[in-house]
């Protein structure tokens, strides 16, 4: 299935990038697929690592030896240059759609490596391109967050196989710039599982100066450490989360509050001067096109969407890592359909968080079963000297 998805992105995209990651990940995925039908013990890793290959490494070089990535990609590159000669990643009259910038202070930072070696030896200024540093940030998060579970998390073939999907792979060759969004979440709730708020919170910080479509995980975040650490660490949390995501957005709140006004929140819903280019034929999208109305009626759907969350939080708060991934899934995934602009693409973020959240609570389930066993066995051994 995989192979077949990717090869329809030759054929039906309008993008370059799509169109030579489709390429490349579909001989990839059909190379694999001959590797996992092998009967050799080592044929289910060896296919992963030549998904991996065929549909991240490959790809991924390619596009970064020849420019070849998703607006935003440069859009993130020109962010990190604006704040080191302004101290703000927003122009204050943008002139085109590319020179807005949509995202909070915090996205700037992939940036910064580019604006780094911008005037430097021409073969180093590779290093610069975002989407390395975006990935390097996504596999550390996850990393970490197998960390925090106890080392139980993803093993290596599994998180591989995670990695060389399509939900991963795909926006990680093209773009990568939800990426460490993702990952953050992730790990802030790993570390809420494991009551651990001061870290929750500074997680959840960087998620939320990034992009405030990581808003919703607070109130996630905070019901989880409520229901298993108590309500102060609750509180704990989710001070250090909001703290830390002010102090990240206000110098460019103090030093440019209307661009950043314009472009990070009326630019993505619609409102802004230029038209966003997320304009994927989702429910939220097909109302507002409809005109004032359907604009106010997709806000007023999105606004219930997120008090319905809300109230679930308050009524049945989640017990667990997979249950917190899966309501804040269901947030996510209520936000992109109902907002007045979006892309399909923006679905991959919450199925990615509900993935993740099984597989890396999987092998913690079994672990108190065998236990149990063990402990059985041995309360039924005869003690030396008795019989």
């Amino acid at each position: 299935m995989a192979a077949v998805w990717a090869a329809a992105f030759p054929v039906v995209s309008s993008l370059g990038p799509h169109r030579v990651w489709g390429a490349s990940a579909c001989v990839g995925y059909l190379c694999a697929a001959v590797a996992v039908l092998s009967r050799r013990s080592l044929g289910r890793a060896v296919s992963v690592w030549i998904a991996g290959i065929g549909a991240v490494l490959a790809p991924l070089v390619v596009l970064v030896l020849t420019g070849g990535a998703q607006s935003e990609v440069g859009v993130v590159e020109r962010a990190g240059l604006l704040t080191v000669r302004q101290g703000t990643p927003y122009l204050a009259d943008p002139q085109a759609v590319v020179e807005v910038t949509p995202y909070l202070p915090g996205m700037a930072l992939f940036g910064l490596p580019g604006a780094v070696v911008a005037d430097g030896w021409e073969p180093l200024r590779y290093l610069g391109d975002a989407r390395l540093w975006c990935a390097a940030a996504f596999l550390g998060c996850l990393w970490a967050a197998g960390r925090v579970l106890g080392g139980r998390g993803t093993g290596q073939l599994v998180g591989a196989a995670l990695i060389a999907s399509p939900v991963v792979a795909l926006p990680l060759a093209v773009s990568g710039v939800d990426l460490p969004l993702t990952g953050l979440l992730c790990l802030a709730l790993a570390l809420a599982a494991r009551h651990r708020p001061v870290a929750a919170g500074l997680a959840l910080a960087l998620a939320c100066s990034l992009k405030w479509t990581a808003w919703p995980a607070l109130a996630v975040v905070a019901a989880l450490l409520a229901h298993r650490a108590g309500l102060g660490a609750a509180v704990r949390g989710t001070g250090v989360a909001v703290a830390g995501t002010v102090l990240a957005v206000l110098p460019s709140a103090l030093l440019a509050p209307g661009p950043l006004v314009e472009q990070v929140f009326a630019f993505p819903t619609g409102r802004g001067e230029w038209e966003t280019p997320a304009a994927s034929p989702l429910p939220g999208r097909l109302l507002a096109d409809l005109g004032p109305f359907g604009w106010y009626t997709a806000m007023t759907l999105l606004a219930a969407g997120g008090v319905a969350v809300a109230v679930s939080l308050w009524v049945r708060p989640p017990a667990g890592l997979v249950p917190a991934a899966d309501r804040l899934a269901v947030g996510l995934c209520t936000a992109f359909l109902l907002a007045p602009a979006g892309r399909f693409g923006y679905l991959a973020l919450p199925v990615l968080l509900s993935v993740w959240a099984r597989l890396a609570e999987a092998p913690s389930r079994v672990a108190p079963a065998r236990s149990r066993v063990v402990a059985a066995g041995s309360a039924a051994r005869p003690l030396p000297g008795r019989r």
